[in-house]
């Protein structure tokens, strides 16, 4: 999310609402381990070929000689030299993107279409965040008007940059295919992100030939829309290993931990958070991999490459890390824009008296740039970051909500319990997950599983590999929930009824103890306001009778007899319905305490939400209109194991 643009008084009312924390804060808190892989990053250079250094020197002289043409107007001059950076730009991701570009610029020449709009300033080369294009600053090109010596260089540079891809002259490549094979060999899967579409078929091509024929390599561009990319990325999760080529469409939206465990930075992105958006895709909560692999590629003797390296990526990371959250510089990059073009373009002059002098003007410019983020990062850490927050105080508000809504553990047990009531099974399978059998579930249900007679299931998250992953809010559990509420008040041809209220004999109890489960709902509204809430809660009751006097008992006791309390015999269905019969009659008895239960629970939940407001900043709750009696849902009766005659 983008604070940049926001009013610092929006800011500070937005702050109420919006916590940042990194990594380190979540990995381990309230004594809980959160599974993040480590990250095993580097940084791998190359060196040109002879072939393609000759191609980047007679670049850089073509880049230079259309940059340097005089004019009074600022504007013109500058789109000028950031017409030269995005050719060179281009033309150093692949020779595939240089024949393009040169070819696609010669072409409209000799078509004679020659008018172009003059690009916006505030459309730069530099990266937005916000909006990713795979597609090359084209346009700055065509504002040129080339003389014919230009025109005749132009198409000198295309014949070259296609020799050197005829014939295999890009060392960038070889790395490529040399580091991907280490990787697939030691087990992992990688993306390789490429700026452009043409580069990414480039590699995709020499990839394919390269590998063996059982590894699914795919290139996915902005050429495909956003449900055909989805597709292709659930395609390729089928396939036994697999390599993807992507360009920066793919750095956001599509989480691909699930396939994916290593990230090549094919071409190093202008804006440096791209590097993070990219890496973020694996590298992230749910990659169950331990470890995954995050490199960078760049030319050790291209001035573009050393100049983004240095100067962006390595020194933005460094007050990243010095301040401990992602900084902004894309906004105003016009100024490193200018710099960078006297940076690269110059390169070969900088022992030059004139162009030292040039040279710490850019480093100038660029650490006052770099210093502007970072205070502007700093700003927006110590509005967001909710420090002063304790977590021992929400601790406990924590641990209740996971009691109401189930944890982990409540939902295994439940679905477990359900899948075998209805029919099926669903058993630890000793490794990681359960193997269940939905074959016998009622069809509705069991449709979420496409027809399969067995499917492994995990209920926590990181989900192993091989395993779907059931939550609280996945569709079949709230479809499975809402059948057994549903037949349990009324009887299903095949699977019967689901008994709200039962009598066992146990060893769980020395005396007859009774367990009460009821609802509580209570509509609450905000201090001041006249909205209105309905808040509500299943909970468990339970009494029994000690030497002649009722004794009430605590819920955490209730709720370990409800769940580990044992069935000895079979009691008759006329026995039970006489007992629980009684039992009703007797509850009449308990109705005052069981209603300042209610009661309680009823202000309990008004202090919840008026507890969280208060931490996040906002109006208290008061108790409007208790909603009484609770709904009682279930009585469950547990009787002693019969003495021994």
């Amino acid at each position: 999310m983008n604070f940049e643009n926001i009013p610092q008084k929006e800011k500070a009312r937005l702050a109420r609402h919006y916590i940042q924390r990194k990594r380190d804060h979540i990995k381990r808190w309230l004594n809980e381990e959160t599974e993040f892989p480590d990250r095993d990053s580097k940084e791998v250079g190359y060196v040109l070929t002879p072939e393609y250094q000759l191609f980047y020197q007679n670049l850089i002289r073509f880049a230079r000689g259309i940059s340097a043409v005089e004019t009074d107007n600022k504007q013109t001059q500058l789109l000028r030299s950031w017409a030269a950076i995005a050719l060179i730009k281009g033309a150093m991701s692949s020779p595939a993107m240089a024949v393009d570009m040169l070819g696609r610029r010669k072409d409209k020449i000799n078509a004679g279409e020659d008018e172009i709009a003059i690009p916006s300033l505030e459309n730069t080369l530099f990266e937005d965040l916000e909006y990713s294009s795979d597609i090359p600053r084209q346009d700055l090109l065509e504002t040129l008007e080339f003389k014919q010596d230009e025109i005749n260089d132009l198409s000198e540079l295309q014949v070259e940059a296609g020799l050197l891809s005829k014939n295999n002259l890009d060392r960038k490549l070889d790395v490529t295919v040399k580091l991907i094979k280490e990787w697939i060999k030691e087990g992992f899967d990688p993306i390789v992100f490429c700026h452009y579409i043409s580069t990414a078929q480039y590699v995709a091509d020499r990839l394919r030939t390269e590998l063996p024929k059982n590894i699914h390599v795919e290139a996915i561009t902005s050429e495909l829309a956003d449900e055909q990319r989805k597709e292709r990325i659930e395609v390729m999760g089928k396939a036994e290993r697999r390599v993807l080529i992507a360009t920066d469409c793919l750095s956001e939206g599509i989480n691909l931990q699930e396939y994916f465990t290593a990230v090549l930075h094919y071409d190093l992105p202008w804006n440096p958070n791209r590097i993070e958006q990219r890496e973020g895709r694996v590298d992230r909560f749910g990659q169950t991999a331990p470890i995954i692999k995050t490199y960078v590629l760049y030319g050790e003797d291209n001035a573009m490459d050393m100049f983004v390296l240095d100067v962006l990526i390595k020194k933005v990371r460094e007050i990243q890390k010095s301040i401990g959250v992602t900084i902004a510089i894309g906004e105003n990059s016009k100024s490193i824009m200018a710099e960078a073009a006297k940076r690269i373009l110059f390169e070969e002059g900088k022992n030059n008296p004139v162009q030292q002098k040039l040279f710490a003007d850019t480093e100038h410019t660029i650490s006052n740039e770099l210093e502007n983020a970072r205070r502007k990062g700093e700003n927006l850490r110590d509005i967001f970051a909710h420090q002063s927050i304790d977590p021992e105080i929400i601790k406990k508000d924590l641990a209740e909500v996971d009691e109401a809504i189930g944890d982990p553990k409540a939902v295994a047990t439940l679905v477990r319990n359900a899948v075998q009531q209805l029919g099926g099974s669903c058993d630890w399978d000793g490794k990681s997950g359960y193997t269940l059998q939905p074959q016998n579930l009622p069809a509705h249900i069991k449709r979420y599983f496409e027809g399969k007679q067995m499917v492994k299931v995990s209920f926590v998250s990181p989900t192993p590999k091989g395993y779907l992953y059931i939550g609280r809010n996945h569709q079949f559990v709230e479809q499975l929930c809402q059948f057994l509420i549903a037949i349990a008040f009324e009887p299903h041809p095949e699977y019967g009824r689901l008994a709200r209220v039962c009598e066992i004999q146990t060893d769980a109890v020395s005396t007859k103890t009774s367990l009460i489960m009821f609802r509580v709902r209570n509509v609450i509204k905000e201090v001041g306001s006249s909205k209105e809430s309905v808040a509500e809660e299943m909970y468990l009751w339970g009494y029994r009778t000690v030497n002649g006097t009722i004794e009430t008992l605590e819920y955490k006791e209730t709720k370990e007899l409800l769940a580990n309390a044992n069935t000895l015999s079979n009691l008759s269905a006329e026995r039970q319905q006489e007992d629980i019969r009684l039992e009703l009659v007797r509850f009449q008895d308990m109705k005052a305490q069981f209603m300042d239960l209610a009661n309680q629970r009823a202000e309990r939940l008004v202090e919840a939400h008026g507890h969280f407001k208060e931490l996040i900043g906002g109006r208290r709750y008061e108790k409007a209109t208790p909603i009484l009696p609770p709904d009682v849902m279930g009585v469950y009766i547990l009787l002693p194991k019969p003495k021994a005659l």
